[in-house]
């Protein structure tokens, strides 16, 4: 079962009923870490139904897509402290608040950059993650 296929499941029922049969495959797919897999794809599911064209649910109005965005984003951490793994907590919370920045600032170009630096750091645990990849490319940009 995929991942979006489990976020789908776990979902209480006012999001369940949104529930796209067909979501396509997981972005971020690991079989070294399944629970961390897990919660970077709800935490990103989370981020398209704030900002994007959410994958796992569809034909929500505008404030239950940020409600439901809110709760899996809860979902999310909440499994990874239940777990204990502080590191990964830390490195989405970073992820997410970088990306509502990069989202208000107008600066878009850096989100994929985010994602892809905190998949790195928390599935191949390779690179310093979304907090170094923003300070690198403003920097650039400011040379």
């Amino acid at each position: 079962m995929s991942n979006l296929d489990q976020l789908i499941a776990a979902a209480g029922p006012d999001i369940a009923a949104h529930a796209n049969p067909h979501p396509g495959p997981d972005r971020f797919a690991s079989a070294a870490d399944g629970d961390r897999a897990y919660v970077l794809e709800a935490v990103h599911e989370a981020y398209l139904l704030h900002y994007g064209e959410p994958r796992a649910f569809v034909g929500m109005d505008a404030d239950l897509r940020l409600l439901a965005g809110d709760a899996l984003y809860a979902q999310a951490l909440a499994r990874l402290a239940e777990l204990g793994d502080v590191e990964a907590v830390a490195e989405l919370a970073d992820l997410i608040s970088l990306c509502a920045w990069a989202e208000s600032a107008g600066r878009r170009e850096l989100v994929d950059a985010l994602w892809n630096a905190s998949a790195r750091r928390l599935l191949g645990g390779a690179g310093p993650g979304a907090r170094a990849e923003v300070a690198a490319r403003l920097a650039q940009s400011d040379a």
